[in-house]
């Protein structure tokens, strides 16, 4: 008797839910965050810092959700921080050169949105082709777009800083500044394309061959995946992402140099792997890359408040976040 109720019970421990740290981890290390903001600082949740907190995660977390799709396809793009300075720059000079003939209204600032999208569209298909078409490693591509984009709009700006005309800038102000029931725009836009993303990702075919190419090419080949195709459409995504983000970043500051979105590319690549995305791909989650980007500015954030360290030692913490991540991925795989 004694036997068989050992053996009734064994399958009843074998099936009990174990918590999943790789689920739950990036939630508990936002929840921890919060509680040493509050600790370190009375003000952390004040609706001030708070709403700046978000705006500031805009612009990463809508880059973000597009590097989420070419990371979980196996993919990589180190240009998003280059191609954001440089779609910016030309962003200002069309809006620059229209305000003589549409005036310093709307129809500028529209013309100038629908120029950083196309840019954006262009930039993406072209990294995109030059991995699916000429094969070239995705690394390698994206580094040299990076330089390329990097030295653009600095010969653009002549060294210095692309501004956009005063009075469209005003106009375009509330882009930035502006929203609804207190919540300022670039939130709002982010929220709808990290929902967007997650359905994309979770509930269509494009999401489970992103993540088909990413774990087996071979073998999503095999199954009729149209490879090349759905990794093109991953950096055309990214693309039009970047420069969705621009268009929310443009009224912020007017301007654009060859300063503009440094470490972005770093910041983007860093929330989504903290946030459960497989750097080698096979695996993507866009509501971990939501919870990576807010644990990012937070750091940035309590750095900020407290001067416990210096922030410029950001980028480097930064660094060792992803090298982290990538431990303790690896160290999932291995048990």
């Amino acid at each position: 008797m004694a036997d068989a109720t050992t053996t009734r019970q064994g399958p009843r421990k074998a099936h009990r839910p174990a918590v999943n740290l790789h689920v739950i981890g990036p939630l508990v290390a936002l929840a921890a965050l919060v509680i040493v903001g509050v600790l370190l600082n009375p003000n952390f949740l004040s609706y001030g810092n708070v709403t700046n907190v978000l705006a500031r995660s805009a612009f990463i977390g809508i880059i973000a959700v597009g590097m989420t799709f070419v990371i979980t396809s196996g993919g990589l793009d180190l240009s998003v921080g280059s191609m954001a300075a440089f779609i910016a720059g030309l962003m200002i000079l069309v809006m620059n050169a229209l305000v003589p003939t549409l005036g310093a209204g709307w129809p500028v600032i529209l013309v100038g949105m629908a120029a950083a999208l196309v840019f954006g569209f262009l930039a993406g298909l072209g990294n995109g082709l030059l991995i699916t078409r000429a094969r070239i490693e995705a690394f390698i591509v994206t580094l040299g777009s990076m330089g390329i984009f990097r030295s653009l709009i600095t010969w653009l700006a002549d060294g210095g800083t692309l501004s956009l005309n005063f009075q469209v800038r005003d106009v375009y102000r509330p882009v930035y500044y502006g929203g609804i029931l207190g919540i300022s725009w670039p939130i709002i836009v982010f929220l709808v394309v990290a929902v967007a993303g997650e359905i994309v990702m979770r509930h269509t075919a494009f999401g489970r061959h992103c993540a088909a190419i990413g774990s087996n090419e071979q073998v999503a080949r095999y199954s009729a995946v149209h490879v090349e195709r759905v990794r093109l459409a991953t950096y055309v995504i990214l693309g039009m992402l970047v420069g969705l983000a621009t268009i929310m970043y443009v009224p912020r500051l007017g301007s654009a140099s060859s300063a503009t979105g440094v470490l972005w590319e770093l910041e983007a690549i860093a929330a989504v792997i903290i946030g459960g995305t497989v750097l080698k791909g096979g695996f993507g989650r866009v509501w971990g890359t939501v919870v990576g980007v807010l644990i990012l500015n937070l750091i940035q954030n309590i750095l900020n408040l407290t001067d416990l360290v210096s922030p410029y030692l950001n980028g480097a913490i930064q660094g060792v976040i992803i090298v982290l991540a990538v431990v303790l991925q690896r160290q999932k795989k291995a048990l």
